[in-house]
């Protein structure tokens, strides 16, 4: 057996082990140095509200949802060809109010949803 390849072999070992051992330290030691990082940032935020400090709701009760029915605004054309239209000409939701504020409903043979296993329309 060649001596020289097996002590080598055996440096390269230790060497391995110590690259290995000084890494995990300072993993660990940059770990801890987050950790009290983190805890000296939150000591210098304000602490959270107390319950008498918590928003509560409006006297006239919580706010509700409104529903309505939209339909699509028309874009106003311009009187000449050559005319353009300004931005502030225009709605801005490209929707309106719509007449009729009834629900639509499904109509009766659908299945209700794509896929639902009904016979759908026929």
């Amino acid at each position: 057996m060649n001596i020289a390849i097996n002590e080598a072999a055996g440096g390269v070992s230790a060497f391995g082990y110590t690259a290995i051992l000084v890494v995990g330290v300072a993993l660990v030691a940059g770990l801890i140095w987050a950790f009290r990082l983190g805890f000296r940032v939150r000591r210098r935020e304000s602490a959270p509200p107390r319950p008498e400090e918590q928003p509560t709701r409006p006297v006239s009760g919580p706010v509700q949802e409104e529903r309505q029915a939209r339909e699509w605004d028309e874009v106003p054309r311009a009187t000449d060809g050559s005319e353009r239209l300004t931005p502030h000409q225009l709605n801005p939701t490209g929707t309106k109010r719509a007449a009729d504020q009834s629900r639509p409903r499904w109509e009766p043979g659908s299945s209700g949803s794509f896929g639902g296993g009904g016979g759908g329309r026929t």
